[in-house]
């Protein structure tokens, strides 16, 4: 349960922030591309999801494919997708565990 908690509080509260920044702080993508931290941190993000994307592509903890991990993440980020993915895959199992 723990897991769908994370999830849920992964997707409200960074999308949360992102959509407040797009609908009153957004100037275009020019700034965006001149702020180097924040494509440091989106060049850092995409990085990790490819290497867990492989990870999960090669070491499968489950039923449900890399495949799913990759677009619940794009659609909600790491924060939500990791947990929901790894509970997906834990539900499934025979063990449970």
């Amino acid at each position: 349960m723990w897991l769908l908690l994370a999830a849920i509080a992964g997707f409200v509260v960074p999308n949360g922030l992102f959509l407040y920044w797009l609908r009153y702080e957004y100037r275009g993508l020019g700034p965006v591309l001149h702020d180097h931290l924040a494509l440091a941190f989106i060049l850092d993000a995409f990085g990790a999801l490819i290497l867990l994307c492989v990870y999960f592509a090669r070491r499968p903890i489950g039923a449900v494919r890399w495949r799913w991990f990759l677009l619940l993440s794009l659609a909600g980020g790491l924060c939500f997708g990791l947990p929901l993915y790894y509970w997906l895959n834990r539900r499934r199992s025979p063990d449970g565990a």
